[in-house]
């Protein structure tokens, strides 16, 4: 039996007159894999829409695209509930010595804190502050509290001041204490950012440590000298 899809001058002759059918073209394989990797690449419309949108659209899909769009909206609700249980936080927060347990020591699993012992009299004390108000919003997933000094500990000297204590899971993982380890009086928001990062309190974007001031150690150094002076 010939071969319909064999090419002869007869055969051609025979499917000019309708006798067989048209040639079967041979699919090349390279282009095949191409128009399936791009159908996979394709981007489906309910990829490119929010939640809202999505309700809104509902009665456009198709059965086979209603199932894959109720799919990708669980998908979605999900990924709202985690970004929203990252972003719990924003603000440097206000606390008492009565409410340091349960702020700190008992914060929620796995999330940092940082505590800031000050008193409004020093200066390095509402530099920190500032530096933590704006820490505390580029980094929404930690918690920054600040608490008065002496309503936390009492008769906690003056010296000590600014006190950073970094928390996680009830346990102290890290502290500052004093100017100088704080990192001094003309300290900058990156170089506090630093600071915390190299704890791991945050997951800073910076790419590498920021210069300290060279007046600022000098001014440091000074200090050292004449507290060990005298």
């Amino acid at each position: 039996m010939q071969d319909p899809n064999e090419d002869t001058e007869w055969n051609d002759i025979l499917r000019d007159f309708g006798i067989l059918p048209p040639k079967e073209e041979v699919k090349d394989e390279v282009e095949e894999m191409v128009l399936r990797l791009q159908k996979e690449a394709e981007v489906k419309p309910y990829e490119r829409m929010n939640l809202k949108q999505l309700k809104e659209a509902e009665d456009d899909f198709d059965e086979e695209d209603r199932k894959a769009v109720e799919k990708y909206r669980r998908q979605r609700l999900e990924e709202l509930k985690s970004l929203q249980k990252r972003q719990r936080y924003g603000e440097l927060i206000e606390i008492s010595g009565q409410q340091y347990v349960k702020e700190v020591t008992n914060a929620p699993k796995d999330v940092w804190v940082v505590i800031h012992l000050y008193r409004s009299s020093i200066p390095a004390c509402l530099l920190v502050n500032r530096h933590l108000s704006l820490l505390a919003t580029k980094f929404p997933e930690a918690k920054f509290v600040k608490a008065i000094a002496n309503s936390c500990i009492e008769n906690y000297h003056d010296k000590c001041l600014p006190t950073l204590f970094v928390y996680k899971n009830g346990e102290v993982k890290a502290k500052f204490i004093g100017i100088a380890e704080c990192g001094g009086t003309q300290l900058t928001v990156e170089e506090l950012e630093w600071k915390l990062a190299e704890v791991g309190a945050v997951k800073t974007d910076l790419e590498e440590k920021p210069k300290k001031d060279v007046v600022d150690m000098l001014a440091s150094s000074l200090r050292k000298a004449s507290i060990n002076y005298n």
